[in-house]
């Protein structure tokens, strides 16, 4: 018998669920491509966020990339296979670079397609380590932890929409200078064309809506 969810939804397992899971990976890589192709210059990687503070653009994409480079990384090691989302790799050229984001999201994107023909690696067993504060091992699966990275990812995608949302060309730079009223500087706040942006594919299921990841359950 399938096992059937609390909103009435039976779930099966399916033999593609690897590559399922991969395309995911790849339409939420591709939404920040396209947002980065959206910033005007390296700066606005790296402006303060006025409502959250000490975050940039740069800083989540940097970390929501990493997610997948330590699971990748975790999967590509020796048994027992250990995963650990607390290491920082912090101040690397993608934080700073648009031309470096580019380039690290694409290539993690290629190191996940290459894993799509060994289906079973879905299942392969890994061992989590995680601070809660307190020091904690548990087990689990990649491809339970693949899924964990995308929605890991679109959370910080939301927060990026929030920074993208106060910036403006001319943020990080001194407004008088370019004889510019902070009414002009608005008007050339980054605009999302993706309407998806930021949201995960629960929420774009339950809106009905007709993005990507809104599909993804057929």
């Amino acid at each position: 018998m399938s096992p059937t969810s609390t909103t009435g939804m039976t779930f099966e397992k399916s033999a593609d669920s690897l590559e399922r899971l991969i395309m995911v990976a790849r339409h939420i890589f591709t939404q920040a491509l396209e947002f980065v192709d959206l910033l005007e210059s390296d700066e606005q990687l790296t402006c303060d966020s006025k409502y959250l503070p000490g975050s940039t653009i740069g800083k989540h994409l940097r970390h929501a990339r990493d997610h997948y480079t330590l699971l990748l990384d975790a999967l590509e090691s020796p048994p027992p296979r250990l995963v650990n989302y607390d290491v920082r790799l912090r101040n690397t050229p993608m934080e700073s670079s648009r031309a470096a984001a580019k380039q690290a999201m694409k290539d993690t994107i290629k190191r996940l397609e290459k894993l799509i023909p060994n289906r079973a690696l879905v299942d392969e067993r890994l061992t989590l380590n995680a601070v809660t504060p307190h020091p904690q091992v548990f087990e689990t699966t990649f491809g339970r932890e693949l899924w964990f990275c995308e929605l890991h990812a679109i959370h910080h995608w939301s927060m990026i929409r929030v920074i993208a949302g106060e910036l403006v060309w001319f943020y990080c730079l001194p407004v008088l200078d370019y004889g510019l009223t902070w009414s002009a500087l608005d008007s050339q706040n980054i605009k999302i064309t993706d309407g998806s942006f930021g949201f995960a594919p629960s929420t774009l299921v339950f809106k009905g809506n007709d993005a990507a990841l809104a599909q993804s359950r057929y």
